[in-house]
């Protein structure tokens, strides 16, 4: 019987930090032990980048397990190693000097295979000359494979976890091509899924939906429990696109600066001026929290999850260096105190982890 997320925020958070977290930095530290061990100089150096630089993607994913005392070994395990996965195949995409988008998905046949329990390995390097990473990729593989088998519930959200790694590494694979060809790419492509949205969602805002990873995450979650298909469904419509959309504008948005100097699509910059991607944010953030208040399994998880993101983004010291960003901040407020409780505990998080 599963543990349902403690209904105050001060529990919440002691259990994240006392029980989880723990968990996540093992899970992060095993991984870096065996990335330092990758044969190839390329692939170790950017294995132990996305570890070191986005190692909080994997403590944010790990928020889950909070609301399951059972399943937390678990659900940490399989979260750190499916956004591990992610992460290294991001730098490989992104930090290559490569536009190949045959080569990003047969990489990306990795995530694919991680969700599939029993799923055979493929050789995930083809196009790369098959380079020697000493199996760390493979065995980041088997283990979210044998995770989601250890899910008592897992057939029945698999259908849906794995729509949602499809559309993650289609955007992977258009949005790392030739620069001049991405805007157009990714238009011809999320174009067909924006028929049930009519005029509610703008083709960026849907390609921002996909690269979350948090549609994953909660059905995992989901896993867990007694659920059955409709709630599975429902679950997907109140996740995508609102809050996967609200995940990866919030990260956009602080990357705003960083990517103009780098030279990094951004589709945030997509929107004609900041009042409007604010407002759009907000929408989504608004959104997200309705939502969040209609999921029936997991308890306040995703109440929390929703406050979380705001306080997890908007207090990233990215924020503070951009004016037009900062402003950003005041959306924490329309989400009371628990949302600027989540704020400052993420400051400290920052500090000390």
């Amino acid at each position: 019987m599963t543990s349902a997320t403690p209904t105050r925020p001060t529990r919440f958070l002691y259990r994240l930090f006392h029980d989880v977290m723990p968990l996540s930095r093992k899970q992060i530290e095993r991984w870096t032990t065996r990335a330092k061990t990758i044969p190839n100089e390329v692939l170790r150096s950017q294995a132990l980048s996305s570890l070191q630089h986005k190692r909080f993607h994997a403590d944010g994913g790990s928020v889950y397990a909070a609301a399951t005392r059972e399943y937390a070994p678990t659900l940490v395990e399989l979260i750190v190693a499916l956004q591990t996965i992610s992460d290294y195949l991001d730098n490989l995409c992104d930090r290559c000097d490569r536009y190949d988008p045959i080569d990003f998905r047969r990489l990306h046949d990795a995530m694919r295979d991680a969700v599939v329990p029993g799923a055979p390995l493929r050789a995930y390097y083809a196009f790369r000359g098959n380079p020697d990473d000493g199996g760390y990729l493979a065995e980041l593989v088997q283990t979210c494979q044998r995770c989601v088998g250890e899910l008592p519930n897992y057939h029945i959200v698999q259908k849906h976890v794995e729509w949602y790694v499809e559309r993650y590494c289609e955007l992977q694979e258009h949005k790392h091509i030739q620069p001049d060809k991405r805007s157009q790419t990714l238009i011809d492509w999320s174009t067909p899924f924006l028929k049930p949205y009519e005029d509610a969602l703008l083709w960026w805002e849907f390609a921002c939906a996909t690269g979350s990873t948090l549609g994953m995450f909660t059905l995992f979650l989901a896993a867990t429990e007694e659920i059955d298909a409709r709630t599975v469904e429902e679950t997907h419509t109140h996740y995508f696109p609102w809050i996967c959309g609200l995940h990866i504008l919030l990260d956009y948005l602080i990357d705003l600066e960083e990517d103009a100097r780098e030279g990094d699509f951004n589709f945030v910059a997509c929107y004609p001026d900041a009042h409007t991607a604010h407002k759009r944010i907000r929408h989504f953030a608004d959104e997200s929290w309705r939502r969040a208040k209609q999921i029936s399994y997991g308890g306040r998880i995703h109440r929390f999850i929703v406050q979380g993101l705001l306080g997890m983004y908007l207090s990233d010291d990215k924020v503070r260096r951009q004016p037009a960003v900062k402003k950003a901040r005041h959306m924490i407020y329309r989400f009371g105190p628990t949302a600027c409780m989540f704020y400052f505990a993420t400051v400290v998080y920052r500090r000390i982890r």
